[in-house]
């Protein structure tokens, strides 16, 4: 076949690729890139999670601070309960062990936890909702 021994004239046989040498930059490159933005986001993951728990309160203590003071006083102790919730303790008592605090055992936080629905005049909430301030502030979860 005089037409194909033209076309295979032309070729070569088989032979290994070129050696590209021990490292290739740009394969390392990428890895080092990889690497430093996986680093990045685990650094930045745990700063950016935490945030929404103190934020939600904080808003919520916000709200309350515009009701009446029955209702204020109802409003700040569910905020209590949620944020024990939130933070995967049981209760008041159990915010005061996670944050090593005695804010609603003997601090201002008792009206928050003791006789919540007794009658008679509310108590004043100022010192409460400044600790209670406090200590959502402090939180990092």
């Amino acid at each position: 076949m005089p037409c194909c021994d033209e076309a295979l004239a032309g070729l070569r046989g088989l032979h290994a690729p070129p050696d590209p040498g021990l490292v290739r930059l740009d394969i390392l490159a990428a890895i080092v890139a990889g690497l430093a933005l996986a680093g990045l986001a685990a650094w930045l993951w745990p700063r950016r999670r935490g945030r929404p728990i103190r934020r939600a309160a904080l808003a919520e203590l916000a709200a309350a601070r515009t009701l009446p003071p029955d209702e204020r006083r109802l409003a700040l102790a569910r905020l209590a309960r949620r944020l024990a919730r939130s933070l995967g303790v049981e209760g008041p008592a159990g915010l005061d062990a996670r944050l090593r605090t005695d804010f609603f055992r003997t601090g201002p936080g008792r009206a928050l936890t003791e006789n919540l629905y007794a009658p008679g005049p509310a108590p004043d909430l100022a010192a409460t909702e400044a600790g209670l301030a406090r200590l959502v502030a402090r939180l990092r979860a």
